[in-house]
């Protein structure tokens, strides 16, 4: 998380500044593990995040838990923190998106989950189905990104298959330097039209995606 947060920071000091640097707010570890069932199609994909310790003590304040900081909760606490990312708002696309071909593959929301906090860091672990099955002939991706950045993802560890031992996966990671240079010309644009940075931050965390592309052989 270290290493993406100095990458993102390289990123601003080309040239941003004041208000920009308040996105993103947020820093999350993302590892993904993809499904798939007795038949070898793919199922579904498990994700798991890990949120910036920051974000982990406002968020654990909040909920009125951990109140002695030993970065640990009490087992009557965890019933609490179950589902605490879980209760998403109508239109949420939960920062995880399947695509084939530039095409969007529908996932469900989440199916199954699970929270944790240890060691003052907040973790949480959840299973999406995909609702449209990619072609198995052919390349597919799984990036996550916020659109709005403000909260940026990076993809650690190593990519999971679990019901398949022939097939591929890769971590790709955006140019970080056109990503910025692209974001710096967006916020002049918003500011040339005399706009708010903070309340018209423009949609680019696509351009900081990190993606999973993920190939297998056919029969």
């Amino acid at each position: 998380m270290k290493l993406r947060q100095s990458i993102i920071a390289s990123c601003f000091a080309l040239g941003l500044s004041g208000p920009a640097a308040a996105h993103p707010h947020i820093f999350v570890d993302a590892e993904l593990e993809v499904v798939f069932d007795e038949e070898g199609t793919p199922r579904g994909v498990w994700i798991s995040w890990a949120y910036d310790q920051f974000f982990s003590m406002m968020l654990i304040s909040d909920l009125g838990l951990d109140t002695d900081f030993t970065g640990e909760l009490a087992e009557e606490e965890r019933a609490e923190l179950d589902g605490f990312d879980m209760n998403w708002i109508e239109d949420y696309h939960g920062d995880t998106h399947a695509t084939q071909d530039g095409e969007a593959l529908a996932l469900s929301g989440p199916v199954e989950w699970a929270s944790d906090y240890r060691d003052g860091q907040l973790m949480s672990r959840h299973l999406r189905l995909l609702e449209d099955q990619p072609d198995p002939a052919r390349e597919w991706v799984v990036s996550v990104y916020d659109p709005t950045y403000y909260t940026s993802y990076g993809i650690v560890g190593t990519p999971q298959v679990t019901g398949r031992s022939d097939c591929t996966l890769r971590v790709f990671e955006p140019d970080w330097t056109a990503a910025g240079a692209q974001l710096e010309a967006a916020l002049d644009e918003v500011l040339g039209a005399g706009g708010d940075i903070e309340a018209d931050f423009p949609a680019v965390g696509a351009l900081f995606a990190e993606e999973v592309r993920i190939s297998c052989a056919t029969p």
